[in-house]
């Protein structure tokens, strides 16, 4: 298997919205399915890749699976801090599901945080991203409950859960 992580080009702009949409819609991820207003946000990378990093996961010309890198606490960060960067947006195709597309991308985005001195790694998840979690703890993130939040306060089962890695 030979994944390459690299950044997005505008040409793969619609195709790794689409991926991002799918994923958090085929597995059950977004309240509303298609109705939901986060799914905008996926779908739209031009505004991710205007404000922070996002990388690919491609294998042999193949669009895997993307990220979001935030660095130092910028424009796109939900709970990035001074000093911090954040992953946001992590998904991966389901058919290049299992294959180290996800665990790729998120230690692309730990090796940019350290090259640019960040001294920790964040993120958020939803309790049911199992397989994600099983990538931050085999990658050393531990869970930071203190820093849990619900980006729809109207909607009480909707707590994301945090991460943190120290680098």
């Amino acid at each position: 298997m030979d994944i390459v992580i690299r950044p997005v080009q505008t040409e793969e702009y619609e195709e790794l919205g689409e991926i991002t949409a799918r994923a958090y819609l085929d597995d059950g991820l977004l309240d509303f399915g298609e109705s939901d207003s986060y799914l905008g946000e996926l779908r739209d990378v031009a505004k991710r890749a205007a404000a922070a990093e996002v990388l690919v996961a491609e294998e042999r010309g193949r669009l895997l699976g993307g990220v979001t890198f935030v660095p130092d606490g910028g424009p796109m960060a939900d709970i990035a801090g001074p000093g911090e960067a954040e992953i946001r947006m992590l998904a991966v195709d389901r058919a290049g599901r299992g294959r180290g597309a996800g665990e790729a991308l998120v230690r692309a985005c730990v090796e940019r945080a350290r090259a640019l001195g960040c001294e920790r790694m964040v993120l958020s998840t939803q309790a049911s991203m199992h397989a994600a979690h099983r990538i931050y703890e085999r990658l050393g993130f531990v869970r930071t409950p203190e820093r849990d939040w619900n980006p729809v306060p109207h909607l009480d089962d909707l707590t994301l859960l945090t991460y943190e890695l120290t680098l």
